[in-house]
């Protein structure tokens, strides 16, 4: 029954405050100015305020029990139609706090009322704090109004004041820095809105700056963006013009370079915007054109276009004249020959013709009369691989011309002057391309046809001496320094004679002297052999020291110098040397007492010593096993016979598993004269 009587007057309770509630919105709706009073309004919620408050004090009475049952503050949150009317809510509780916050300090005493309604009306923190917050910035800006010609006008400290301001009315000090920057932002949109600034505007604009407090990359910015927005149409109904860039349209544009008081980086980042985005749309249609001509006439606009308006227009807006008026022609050539004498210092390159011509003569500058920009370029909007293939065709243009198909299908080249070289320079400037880069595409072109001929005149891969003037004719003919000439005339023959090297490793003819005969010639080991040939020769010459009968084994020979002849790891080299030692120590053995058979003291001698030479290369840990240990014993007789050095008879008694007491009876045997003979002996006695 508690909880029943609770509920009932918790209802009741929240009804009389929805009264209040409606009443007020009833106000605030209508239309009728007489009855829609601002004071009514606040006056109702008031009276929610003061009713809720009632409640909450009597609900903590120490004699609270006494008192009708659910007393307690309300909160209309969660009633069923709360969503439907939170948009009610808002407008009634922004009513309430416009006409708290407006007058006088923001302080606890307004703004625990305002947390209160929050609560009553059911509203989030977040929505009720934008309320606020929004409401504050309207304080702000009626009182920042009401004192900017008076009060702020004449403070001493601009920044103090506002400060001040910001803490009276608990106001986010970096929302009021953007307030101040959207008012100057207004007043600037207002002034230019006749497409300049007046002196008078100029200096209310500097006021709102001062007063304000608003920093200067601030304003630079603004005045970049709204007042650039003029500027840029401007420029591009100056640079679209079918009439061309006419008298008019210059002084449009100086106008308004100095007019709208943007600052010169500004108007450049501006103009080189535009024009950058025209450049663009030339080298599209280049790239494509159907076929090189094609491409190079439309690289040829955009040289024009360059020179004949961007040039014009980039010298205006710098408030220039431009080389085109004669009272500065003489003026402005002269840092065009500066320019290209300190060129000159870098250049080193001279017997490029290419190159030469793209530095022009007085008379030729002359000739052309007007120079192009240089400032604005396509660096930052192509990589340079797209860019030096672009100068690349234009190259090909000024060295072969233009060509005209004829009947039968002939084609005729018509011949262009050194002009067409200057145009490149002056496209390798709008490419972006630095000196070296340009350089290099023009050494590129020449190197690549010298290749081209000299593939031709080496095919055989012999530089005789009537190919070698042949050569030096070329070069001369494409332009390229010896040096390089020879290097490429190197690279050939090497490619050539490698080949033949090639097939000769493979038919077992190079071994370790002719690759070292290669070495003293000078010649490029790596890249004349391959690794796995010149393995392959590393393993043939370790196998002829094997089988070579002589029973020497040079470590320093084999593991250090050789190695180091192949460009072969001395790691790799031992590896190699080894599995073939291990695989040919016991078939020297099986050979040995093959040809002991055979009667043939020779091959024997040759083969125990081919076993000495791979022991020596991978020592055995334990003497070789035979069948028939007899044959071992005539194997070290035959070895003792030919005399041997006492080391090596030593290793082939411990190798053939014979013991010192019967090494010592055969030595003594043999003192004696009374050594076993074998049959190859007995025969030739007979004989």
């Amino acid at each position: 029954m508690r909880q029943i009587a609770a509920d009932m007057f918790r209802e009741h309770a929240k009804k009389l405050i929805q009264e209040n509630i409606s009443s007020a919105l009833d106000i605030l709706k209508s239309r009728n100015k007489a009855t829609n009073s601002p004071t009514q309004v606040i006056e109702e919620v008031k009276c929610v305020l003061a009713f809720n408050s009632l409640l909450t004090v009597l609900s903590k009475h120490p004699q609270g029990d006494r008192f009708a049952r659910g007393l307690g503050p309300i909160s209309l949150a969660g009633e069923l139609d709360h969503d439907r009317r939170a948009g009610d809510l808002k407008t009634l509780y922004r009513a309430y706090a416009t006409d708290v916050l407006s007058d006088g300090p923001v302080d606890n005493e307004k703004l625990t009322p305002l947390n209160d309604l929050r609560n009553i009306f059911g509203l989030g923190k977040r929505e009720a704090e934008a309320i606020i917050s929004d409401v504050k910035s309207q304080a702000y800006r009626k009182r920042l109004a009401k004192s900017f010609n008076t009060d702020l006008a004449a403070a001493p400290s601009k920044a103090s004041f506002l400060q001040n301001l910001c803490e009276e009315l608990q106001f986010d000090p970096e929302l009021a820095s953007k307030m101040h920057e959207d008012i100057y932002r207004q007043k600037l949109q207002q002034f230019v809105a006749d497409g300049e600034l007046s002196k008078d505007e100029t200096e209310a604009l500097m006021a709102f700056q001062v007063r304000l407090c608003i920093p200067q990359e601030t304003v630079d910015a603004a005045h970049t963006d709204i007042c650039g927005q003029l500027f840029e149409k401007v420029v591009k109904e100056a640079i679209l013009s079918v009439d061309g860039y006419n008298a008019d349209r210059r002084e449009a544009v100086r106008k308004a370079a100095q007019s709208l008081n943007l600052k010169k980086e500004a108007a450049m980042t501006i103009f080189s915007k535009a024009v950058r985005k025209l450049f663009l749309n030339y080298i599209q249609k280049a790239k494509a054109a159907g076929n090189r001509i094609e491409q190079a006439k439309e690289l040829k606009k955009l040289i024009s276009f360059n020179t004949v308006v961007v040039s014009e227009l980039l010298a205006d807006i710098k408030g220039e004249l431009t080389t085109a008026e004669p009272a500065t022609s003489s003026a402005t050539s002269e840092p065009e020959t500066t320019e290209s004498e300190g060129e000159d210092e870098d250049y080193e390159w001279e017997s490029l013709e290419t190159l030469k011509k793209t530095r022009p003569d007085k008379e030729l500058k002359e000739k052309l009369g007007k120079s192009s920009q240089k400032e604005i370029s396509l660096k930052d909007d192509l990589p340079l691989r797209d860019r030096a293939e672009l100068y690349q065709t234009y190259l090909m243009f000024c060295i072969t011309g233009e060509t005209t198909n004829v009947s039968f299908g002939t084609a005729i080249s018509s011949k262009k002057d050194d002009s067409e070289y200057l145009m490149l320079k002056q496209l390798g400037h709008i490419l972006g391309l630095t000196a070296k880069e340009a350089q290099d595409v023009h050494i590129k072109l020449a190197e690549k046809a010298f290749v081209q001929q000299a593939e031709v005149v080496l095919a055989d891969g012999k530089l005789t001496e009537s190919k070698a003037d042949q050569l030096a004719t070329i070069q001369k003919q494409v332009g390229l320094p010896s040096e390089h000439a020879q290097k490429i005339i190197k690279s050939i023959t090497t490619t050539k004679l490698s080949s033949a090297i090639e097939a000769s490793i493979s038919r077992g003819q190079i071994g370790i002297q002719q690759v070292r005969g290669l070495k003293d010639a000078n010649f490029e080991l790596d890249s004349l052999i391959s690794e796995p040939l010149r393995e392959t020769i590393y393993k043939k010459c370790a196998e002829e020291i094997f089988s070579s009968g002589t029973g020497e084994f040079d470590e320093e020979e084999v593991y250090v110098k050789m190695p180091a002849d192949l460009i072969i790891s001395a790691e790799k080299a031992r590896s190699i040397v080894q599995d073939i030692a291990k695989v040919r120590l016991e078939n020297a053995l099986v050979q040995a007492v093959a040809l002991l058979r055979q009667k043939k003291r020779d091959g024997v001698i040759s083969s125990l010593n081919d076993l000495l030479a791979c022991d020596a290369a991978v020592p055995a840990s334990k003497p070789l096993s035979w069948p028939t240990p007899r044959e071992l014993d005539d194997l070290y007789c035959v070895y003792m016979k030919s005399i041997p050095k006492q080391d090596k008879l030593s290793r082939l008694q411990y190798l053939l598993d014979i013991s010192a007491e019967k090494a010592e009876d055969l030595r003594d045997a043999a003192t004696a004269g009374t050594l076993p003979q074998t049959g190859q002996e007995e025969e030739e006695l007979a004989f």
